[in-house]
Parts: structure tokens; sequence; C-alpha cells
């Protein structure tokens, strides 16, 4: 793995970002050369994630939760409600899919989503348009963002990182208030839809972790498959 990745620049047990009371193992990797489609290929199919510059990957010694996850663009079909989520943010919402942005307004939402959703830990400052622009548009690779707009306002704004043969899903942030539109889900099957456009095989959502309420609902995109002791196994039901 760490060939595949780069060079090695973090390595340490830290409080766990996605559960409360573990401690977690994320090594930091950094490409020592811009990643090409294929490259970006054979990383999400290791399991690994980019965080800014960085890719990442979970190595954590008594812990197994988070399980790699991914959609085979061909196989999953959605379901009746996520039909219901489409058809509803589509009757109002228009997106953009274009170069990331950095600004104040992005930075906003993002606060907005990470308070709004609890997802904040208890002293933590709001983070400014440049630490937003660290996190999630600088990267090592081709990355773009969807931007859904209610008429001309941004309510969500969802990064993903572009392989020759599959898109991952970053980070997906949005306006709870909007929370009516399901923007999170919506996100995910414009990406899908975005993935069959592009004659992409694998979307992948990130980590899926039963344990965590955050991260859950990815069970619902079903066919799904979720990489377990290093194997891509299909689920066909949650």
């Amino acid at each position: 793995m760490d060939q595949i990745l780069g060079f090695k620049v973090w390595d340490h047990e830290e409080k766990c970002p996605y559960l409360a009371g573990r401690r977690a193992r994320l090594p930091l990797y950094y490409p020592l050369s811009a990643m090409s489609g294929a490259d970006v290929d054979l990383a999400l199919s290791q399991g690994a994630r980019r965080a800014g510059i960085y890719l990442y990957h979970v190595c954590c010694r008594a812990c197994r939760a988070c399980e790699p996850i991914r959609l085979d663009v061909k196989k999953f079909e959605p379901r009746r409600r996520h039909r219901r989520v489409l058809a509803k943010g589509d009757a109002v919402l228009r997106t953009v899919v274009g170069a990331p942005i950095a600004d104040e307004e992005h930075a906003r939402i993002y606060n907005l989503h990470k308070e709004g959703r609890g997802l904040s830990d208890d002293g933590q400052a709001a983070i400014n348009a440049h630490q937003y622009g660290e996190f999630l548009v600088e990267s090592c690779c081709e990355t773009v963002e969807f931007g859904y707009y209610l008429e001309e306002r941004l309510v969500a704004a969802a990064t993903a990182d572009l392989g020759d043969d599959s898109l991952s899903a970053v980070y997906c942030c949005y306006d709870p208030n909007e929370s009516d539109l399901s923007l999170g889900t919506y996100s995910v099957l414009k990406q899908w839809e975005f993935c069959r456009e592009t004659d992409r095989r694998y979307l992948y959502l990130g980590f899926y972790i039963a344990e965590s309420p955050h991260m859950s609902y990815k069970a619902s995109f079903l066919p799904h498959q979720r990489r377990i002791a290093g194997v891509w196994t299909e689920f066909a039901s949650s």
C-alpha cells in the first residue's frame, strides 16, 4: 500500500473522527507526483481516501468498523425513495459541475452543516475559506465540485475526485435548513448519474460505519460493495 500512496508523513494514534471513545490510526501519505486517473482508481480500490493534498487509509489496531463502500454504477438502481428524492430535487435545484471553489460562502455552508448535523467537536472553531480550501479544494489529483443551487443560492457543495474508471465522493456539505430536499442522498444520486454519463464503473462513497448514524445511511444504496479484510464483497440487501 505504501508504494501506491506515496511518502508517509504521519502515522500516530489519535482520537477517532468517526466514533466516540475510540482511537484511530489514519496514516497520511504525500504522493510523489500528481496522480493520474489510473492512480486514483488503484488507490481507491485499495481502500484509500483523500484529505487535501494527502491520501490516507484506515489502519486501526483494535477496530474494523470502517468499511470502504462503493457502487457498481451499472448494477445500482435507485429505489422508490431515491427516485422521489431525485424528482423533488430536480424540480427546484440547479446542479453545476466544475472546478472546486474555496470562498466564504462554501465555508459558511460547511460550518452550518457540521453544526446542524451535530458533527462538530465541543469547542471546535468554525473554519474559514482558506481552511476549507486546504481540506477540500487543494488536491493531489483531478478534483471537481458538484454545486447545488436553489434559484441563485448555494445550498450544497460536494467535492469529488476523478479516476479514469471511478468517481470518489470526498465530502458533501449542505445547508441543514434545506433538509427536506435530502441533499446528501440527492448528491449521491447526481454523482451516480454523472458516472453513468461519463462511463465510469465505480462510485466510491467513503466509509460505511454501521455504528455511526451519520454513515449508516450509505447501506440504503443497493446493491453495493464493501471492502472487508481486503476483499470487495457485494451486498444486495441491507
